[in-house]
């Protein structure tokens, strides 16, 4: 079958149809695929006024035009939705097998509409679909899911699903692909659970081809190679994603004890990438496709966190279940990084709403009557296991953690919003920006909320990469703010061709844009070049605001939580903090938004977006 030929399978779940649309060529060729294409798709159906939890939002699982060939990093899988956590647009992504078997199966999306009266999986085998009881699936962990359905319907298959917390409506309950990939932010495992949709299954037996196969194997076997030899690529072979926790701890951006305390050197050689190599790996994973193997196969052989081989934790969820919470303890956070895999809770989310709350019962705003007669104490991980699972089946105070900290705090009141990280409703990503300017600034902007992926200006600050084929060439100091207003359009941009193209973000970090244009062109048959690409970049991005100011958001959302406005005294960012007014001033005039933080009508215009622009100034 040609790479990619546009088709979405129409799955409605009240009416138990299923039939299949087709997306023009023109559409493919401006928004891409994955949360580029699920945008497109969001507006046209007119979702923006949906309530998220409700059967009239539609669930979209999305590969990209790169998915399911041998292209290295292509196998990213995007959901994409209203988010029940934020009430905005939300989206998430992950690694793993899904996004290649549904391209092999014939789709470049699944839209998933409606809703179940009782338990349901979908199953989607080539062209075979059919909707099934899951009865007996309800009620099991992500884990002991995937063993079932991989044993009922074959190796082979691959698999997405929920846990406890999606089933229970938990806000931040996120879809696991398997049980290696997360696909985390904004509650998409909520907007399962509420269709009743325990899992979807799909095994794809067809072949991609390229629509340029010779080119596409030539510049396959370069990019192949430059990634192999990127240093950060070797690093990340090497230590994992883990290796932010032993970098961050040194320059100050390490999150410790809730984003209050600045110096976190002492995390880092406890929980970083040297840590959890030498004490707990057993051998390095990779997803399909991937020269790189960042994921982590991990054992704990012995003692009170005690777990059998398996997934290990990505930066993220060490930081977020380590040093946020002022533990470090990395079996413990092993162990709780496993906990919420099976209960499906994005541990970004789960960890910063258990800190806020930590701090909340630090500070006398919740007892221990609260808590059931329970405790929420710094540095303890008995206390965020019991609590984790409490929120997961929504019992006690867990019922009040579930909706989030932002909604936790509207709830306990006494001034417990200062105790809050995040933007947008979402939890801060595990960076603290009082170390890094424009990935702050990245954060304010994020369409999803605090957003770690939505721009590409962390790697940047931290001196990782560079992309001189579009002017980042380097050098930019990690605390300074002049600049990084427009240098962050650039990188949100770049970062829309990854979530688009459903490519790995660590592999972007070894190619050139030029590269990425190449790739796709020799893919799609169309005839990208580095300024079209670009341009699609923008473009998505200004789907996604144009979706969000009709949801609601203004300029007034691009915020930085009180907490990051406050120097620390110590650390590798003492008496650092964001200048936001400079950023934002030159951020709104390089991204083309008014006043109010909208897209101005001729830039829509001009990106072909004149439907929004119609929508937006009606």
């Amino acid at each position: 079958m040609a790479a990619y030929e546009g088709k979405i399978l129409e799955v409605n779940l009240t009416s138990g149809m299923v039939t299949t649309s087709a997306v023009d060529k023109e559409t493919l060729r401006k928004f891409i695929g994955g949360s580029g294409l699920a945008a497109k798709l969001f507006f046209d159906r007119d979702l923006v006024n949906v309530e998220p939890l409700s059967d009239k939002n539609v669930l979209f699982l999305m590969a990209g035009p790169l998915s399911g060939t041998n292209f290295p990093t292509s196998s990213r899988l995007v959901a994409a939705f209203k988010s029940p956590q934020t009430g905005i647009w939300g989206q998430a992504s992950a690694g793993g097998n899904f996004a290649a078997e549904m391209q092999k199966a014939g789709y470049c999306g699944i839209a998933i509409s409606g809703a179940s009266s009782k338990p349901v999986y979908l199953v989607i085998e080539d062209k075979k679909v059919e909707i099934k009881d899951a009865a007996d699936l309800w009620g099991k962990d992500c884990y002991e899911t995937t063993d079932i359905i991989k044993k009922r319907h074959g190796a082979k298959v691959d698999v997405v699903e929920i846990g406890a917390a999606g089933e229970n409506l938990v806000k931040f309950a996120n879809i696991m692909n398997g049980k290696w990939g997360g696909i985390s932010r904004c509650g998409g495992g909520a907007v399962m659970g509420s269709k009743k949709l325990k899992a979807v299954v799909v095994r794809g037996t067809g072949k991609v081809e390229a629509a340029s196969p010779d080119e596409f194997t030539k510049i396959r076997n370069t990019l192949v190679k430059k990634t192999k030899e990127n240093i950060i690529s070797q690093s990340l072979k090497g230590a994992g994603t883990a290796l932010g926790a032993d970098v961050n701890a040194i320059t100050g951006v390490l999150p410790v004890k809730n984003f209050t305390v600045g110096d976190g050197s002492a995390f880092g050689p406890k929980i970083g990438g040297t840590a959890l190599s030498s004490q707990y790996l057993t051998k390095p994973h990779a997803c399909l496709t991937c020269p790189i193997a960042c994921k982590r196969t991990v054992r704990v052989a012995e003692g009170p966190y005690k777990i059998e081989e398996g997934p290990g934790p990505q930066y993220e969820t060490i930081s977020a279940l380590g040093p946020l919470l002022m533990i470090d303890d990395l079996a413990a956070i092993i162990k709780m990084g496993e906990t919420a895999n099976r209960y499906g809770v994005d541990s970004i989310s789960c960890g910063g709403t258990i800190a806020f709350a930590m701090e909340c019962f630090e500070k006398g705003l919740i007892a221990s009557k609260d808590l059931d007669g329970g405790q929420l104490r710094w540095g303890n991980p008995d206390d965020v296991l019991a609590m984790m699972e409490k929120i997961a089946k929504r019992q006690g105070f867990g019922d009040v953690l579930a909706e989030g900290s932002r909604s936790a705090a509207k709830k306990i009141g006494k001034n417990a919003e200062d105790c809050t990280v995040e933007i947008k409703g979402l939890e801060m990503p595990q960076y603290d920006a009082r170390g890094t300017h424009g990935h702050g600034l990245s954060f304010m902007t994020s369409n999803r909320g605090a957003c770690h992926v939505a721009s590409s200006i962390g790697p940047i600050e931290s001196g990782w990469t560079t992309w001189p084929d579009v002017g980042i060439t380097g050098g930019y100091d990690a605390k300074a703010d002049e600049g990084k207003g427009e240098l962050n359009v650039t990188c949100e941009n770049i970062a829309m061709l990854s979530n688009s193209s459903t490519m790995c973000y660590f592999a972007l970090m070894s190619l050139s844009i030029t590269d990425i244009a190449e790739a796709l062109k020799t893919v799609t048959g169309f005839d990208y070049d580095l300024e079209e690409i670009m341009g699609c970049g923008e473009r998505i991005w200004m789907l996604h605001r144009g979706l969000n100011n009709l949801m609601g958001v203004t300029a007034a959302d691009d915020r930085m939580p009180k907490r990051i406005l406050t120097p620390h005294p110590d650390g590798g960012a003492a008496g650092s903090v964001p200048n936001v007014e400079i950023m934002l001033k030159d951020y709104y005039k390089a991204r083309g938004l008014d006043a109010n933080g909208r897209p101005l009508k001729e830039k829509l215009d001009k990106l072909g977006l004149s439907d929004l622009a119609a929508k937006l100034y009606k």
